[in-house]
């Protein structure tokens, strides 16, 4: 019987040696997992060459054949003197064209001058921070940049760089996160000097070719016309986003839109149509 147990006994610590010999054995090791890759870096948004003799280059329109497009961009128009008009209660934003925008799902391009961004910081980071629209210069104090312009204070030759540089300072400061290297000239008014002068600053100017008449107008069945009239493929339709310099736009807008959706039209921004113009035989009109 003695014996009996103590067989028993060596065969339950053997067990027990076998079990702790298991567990002590190393762990197979698994291979490393690859780092998880960084995201792709965006892509800078397409721009034009340089000019003759290297001068900044001036875009109007896109490819006229292929794709039925139109880019819809608006002025953010704000001078830098009309600090008073908007405390006095003057609306220079229109937050309800900016809404049907959206509601529309209309791709655009608004052209912000930096004293409207400081006006309105909460609207421009709005607009910035949206997928569908994308923010270009249009100057810090839209003064401009030739004389005789409208009635506008003009800048020195000396200023022009830096009002724009200083209205891309104000988009950043207000958390606009990607602003355009584009930029409209206030009033659309710019000569070789102005050209030259903004070299430096590495943008390209965008027109239009087709004026929507929006400013100051009273009828928005007028303006609506005028577009449609005047769309073609790859056009560049100027409008505006002030209220109280430009009331009838939204109203325009609505009835723009499903009308040359209609003519087969789809909108996109205007990188869209520089990208296209770049990647094409036909060039996009260049000013000297």
């Amino acid at each position: 019987m003695i014996t009996l147990v103590r067989r028993a006994a060596a065969v339950c610590v053997l067990a027990t040696a076998l079990v702790a010999c298991a567990t002590t054995r190393p762990a197979q090791q698994q291979a490393p997992r690859p780092a998880p890759s960084a995201p792709p870096s965006p892509s800078p948004p397409p721009t034009l060459a340089p000019g003759p003799s290297g001068l900044t280059p001036v875009f109007r329109n896109g490819p006229r054949t292929g794709d039925r497009t139109v880019a819809l961009t608006f002025d953010a128009d704000m001078t830098a003197d009309q600090g008073p008009r908007a405390a006095a209660g003057e609306h220079f934003d229109h937050p309800r064209l900016i809404a049907t925008l959206r509601a529309l799902k209309v791709p655009a391009t608004v052209f912000m001058t930096g004293r409207w961004a400081e006006e309105y910081p909460d609207q421009a980071r709005s607009i910035g921070r949206d997928p569908l629209f994308e923010v270009a210069n249009h100057s810090y104090s839209h003064y401009a940049f030739t004389g005789d312009c409208y009635g506008l204070p003009t800048v020195s030759a000396d200023r022009m760089r830096t009002d724009v540089e200083r209205a891309y300072a104000v988009f950043r400061k207000v958390g606009v996160p990607d602003p355009k290297p584009y930029f409209r000239f206030p009033g659309g008014c710019y000569d070789r000097t102005a050209l030259k002068e903004l070299t430096p600053a590495g943008v390209t100017a965008v027109q239009w070719d087709v004026v929507g008449g929006d400013a100051f107008a009273t009828d928005a069945e007028a303006v609506a016309q005028q577009v449609l009239e005047g769309v073609r493929p790859g056009s560049v339709v100027v409008l505006h986003c002030t209220r109280s310099a430009a009331p009838t736009t939204e109203r325009a807008v609505r009835r723009i839109v499903p009308e040359l959706r209609r003519q087969g039209y789809s909108f996109v921004k205007v990188s869209e149509l520089i990208a296209a113009a770049n990647g094409r035989a036909e060039r996009p009109t260049l000013e000297p």
